[in-house]
Order: structure tokens, then sequence, then C-alpha cells
């Protein structure tokens, strides 16, 4: 039985420019999982700095009340008593001190009060060291996360480079748009949602950077968090993130200024600016524009402010 030739025929212009956009779509899921994990790390990172400080806090309340016992000990004993509690007072390690500790206080139950307050103390030592270890994990996964989208970033977007070495003639015609003198919009828009439309608008031909919230570049969520900054309203530089922030709206209720979620999971957004369009940093190949709408499979909208 004859078994058919693999096909040589070279893959068509659309078919190259397909794989470019999906390439570049994989690239910028991997971005804004990336852009996730540096939300996360500078949380942790500064959950851990309050920690700290309650940790250096905590330790100081273990050193007086252990300070207040071992004098007592040391004051109401001699002998052997008093030897033992030299052994005591040389015990570094916290659980040492208390196993030791409780061989001297059956000589004296009026003690037993100060060394439940000082193993109530040592306790709650131990149990914010656990809880600050877990930011140390946290921060460590995040870390590792970052390094691994990176490299998936780059890994895609030096192979839609590659094509497109492929499609020259449009390649050298985005550059071109990209090098269009810009002209202002006036888009109808109310409150501050005007002032982040306009700083939106006024990016388009702007060049689209993996991880960028400008001024000389941006990614999708990097564009829209840097607009609405221009409004004084603070957003993540995650797409996923910023749909918690602001008031949920039906495609069919938007107005100009709202983000416009896409995908699933939720990996890229834009800004609406009416008349069924938005302005976003669309990818490498053609930077910041304008699209329609529904251009991308939507996933929801939310009104910030």
């Amino acid at each position: 039985m004859m078994t058919a030739a693999p096909s040589t025929a070279e893959p068509s212009i659309e078919d190259v420019r397909d794989r470019v956009e999906r390439l570049y779509h994989e690239a910028e899921q991997a971005s804004e999982r990336y852009n996730d994990a540096r939300v996360e790390l500078k949380a942790a990172q500064a959950r851990l700095k309050t920690l700290e400080a309650d940790l250096d806090r905590q330790r100081e309340k273990v050193e007086t009340v252990r300070d207040v016992v071992a004098s007592a000990v040391v004051s109401q004993y001699q002998g052997q008593a008093f030897s033992t509690a030299t052994q005591v007072l040389l015990a570094e390690d916290p659980d040492e001190f208390l196993s030791q500790l409780t061989t001297i206080s059956q000589y004296n139950n009026q003690q037993g009060q100060v060394v439940s307050d000082l193993t109530v103390q040592i306790d709650r030592l131990k149990a914010r060291e656990a809880i600050a270890q877990r930011e140390l994990d946290t921060i460590e996964r995040s870390r590792d996360i970052l390094a691994k989208e990176k490299a998936v970033i780059d890994e895609k977007a030096a192979e839609a480079e590659s094509l497109l070495e492929r499609l020259e003639d449009e390649a050298a015609a985005a550059r071109a748009s990209r090098s269009t003198p810009r002209v202002p919009v006036n888009i109808p828009a109310s409150g501050r949602a005007q002032a982040a439309i306009q700083y939106a608008m006024s990016q388009v031909g702007d060049p689209y950077i993996w991880g960028a919230a400008g001024p000389n570049g941006f990614d999708c969520s990097g564009l829209t968090m840097a607009a609405w900054a221009q409004a004084g309203v603070a957003l993540p530089h995650s797409s996923s993130a910023q749909m918690g922030y602001g008031t949920r709206v039906s495609s069919s209720a938007l107005a100009p200024g709202d983000l416009v979620f896409y995908y699933s999971p939720v990996s890229h957004v834009g800004m609406y600016i009416g008349n069924g369009m938005i302005v976003h940093a669309a990818n490498p190949s053609t930077g910041v524009r304008v699209a329609p709408v529904f251009s991308m499979p939507f996933s929801g909208a939310v009104r910030p402010g």
C-alpha cells in the first residue's frame, strides 16, 4: 500500500499571519500571568515587611518574659537549684529553655503563671515565624513563575518575529503606520473617563512592549493602567486583576472609558471609546491601535472609578 507523500506546499500568507496572531496571543497570555505574579510578589513582600516588624516585637516580648523568669529563678534557688537555673539561663533554644524550666518550676508552684506566660509568648512567636515562612515561600513561587513566564514570552515572541520576516511588506506597512503623526481625537465622554480616553488615544501608534506601562510602549493592561492613572484611578498591572476594579457592565451598556476584557481565562484588555470601537495595545506587530469591540472573544467589561 502506498502512503501519501508529505505536502511540501508553502503556507499561504494568511496561514502565516494566523500563526503569528496565535503566537502573539500565547505570548500575551504568558505576559499577563507574568503581570499577575508581579502583583502577588509585590503584595507578599509588603506582607512580609509587616510580619518582620511584628516578629521583632514578639521576640522582644519573649526576651522580656524570659528575663523575668530567669531573674525569679536565680533569686529563689541556691545550690542545686541555682546550678540548674544557670543552665536555663545558658539555654539558647526557647524549647530547651522551657524544658529545663519545667524542672525548676516544680520546686515552687508560684512560678507557674510566669512560666505559662512565657509559653504563650513563645507559641505566638512560632506562629508568626510560620506565617513569615509561608510569605517567603509565596515570594519564591512568584519568582519562579516570573522566570517561567518570561521564558514563554521570549520563546513565543521570537517565533512570531521569525515568521513576520516572511511578511516583510506587511511589517513595513505596520511600521509606517506607527510613524504617522497623531491626530487629536475628541470622543464624547464624561468625568474622569475623558482624561483616560484622551491619554489612551494619544498613544495610538506606540509600540507594544511586554510588561510595559509607558511612556514609550505598553502591553494591554499597562496601557489601561496608565490611562486611568491620568484620571486618578489606580489599577493593577494585570488584565485579570483589572476585571475586579469597578462596576460590571454588560456589552449592551458600554460607555466610553469602560474596560473591555477578552478570552477565557481573561488575558487581554482594551478601553471602549464609543461607536463599537476600543483602543488597545494589540500585539508587537501592530502596537497601540483602534479596533472593533467584538474583534476578539468578549469576556466582560467594568466601569472604573
